[in-house]
């Protein structure tokens, strides 16, 4: 039972920098994927775009360009994250400049369906209470903390690799719709309290503590 445990962990601490980095840097699977360690600048905590891979019908993996003409890009990583990518670069990545940031089991490039099997994704995830959660989602997860910055929309868009703005003005819209439930919730408290207290909004403006 302690080797299973040991082997989940180290497991476990494989994929970890790889989710954390699509998540992070708001990356498509083509272009996780894709990383070599020359991508990826711990120093001026960066990662660099410049290909994907995308997998055919018939189940070949070409490289090529991003999705997008913006998809060669240049992402900030936050700093949090670096010393966890700088532990993989260490343990998991071979010390050439080329070498795939996140090989799969013999080396070459990973698939989706060779993740999703060695990481038990479907079950972890399940297990987390997000039953239908796709890798895909981390990076909507990314955008919209992006958003959440309050970045401009040019800005999104680089950051995103999108090319149009369509889908930056999906993520705003989504910030400012979680803001007006804010600000809804605000309101019915205050509403609760001008009901309960004579002092109306001036009484909520006291200080509790």
């Amino acid at each position: 039972m302690a080797a299973e445990e040991r082997a989940d962990s180290t497991q476990d601490r494989r994929f970890r920098a790889m989710v954390l980095l699509a998540t992070f840097a708001s990356l498509r699977w083509g272009e996780v994927s894709a990383l070599r360690r020359m991508d990826i600048d711990l120093k001026a905590r960066t990662v660099r775009v410049r290909v994907a891979f995308v997998e055919r019908s018939t189940g070949g993996l070409v490289l090529g360009p991003p999705k997008s003409k913006a998809g060669r890009r240049t992402i900030g990583i936050p700093q949090s994250i670096v010393p966890i990518l700088k532990e993989h670069m260490d343990t998991y990545v071979q010390d050439r400049p080329d070498a795939l940031m996140f090989p799969g089991a013999k080396g070459g490039p990973m698939r989706r369906s060779g993740f999703n099997t060695r990481t038990r994704w479907v079950d972890v995830v399940t297990e987390m209470g997000l039953h239908g959660f796709h890798f895909h989602d981390l990076r909507h997860t990314g955008n919209m903390l992006a958003a959440e910055s309050g970045a401009g929309l040019k800005d999104l868009m680089a950051r995103m690799g999108h090319d149009n703005v369509r889908a930056a003005m999906i993520y705003q819209h989504a910030v400012r719709g979680a803001d007006e439930a804010i600000t809804n919730a605000i309101d019915r408290q205050l509403e609760a309290r001008n009901d309960d207290d004579d002092e109306g909004t001036a009484g909520a403006l006291i200080p509790t503590g």
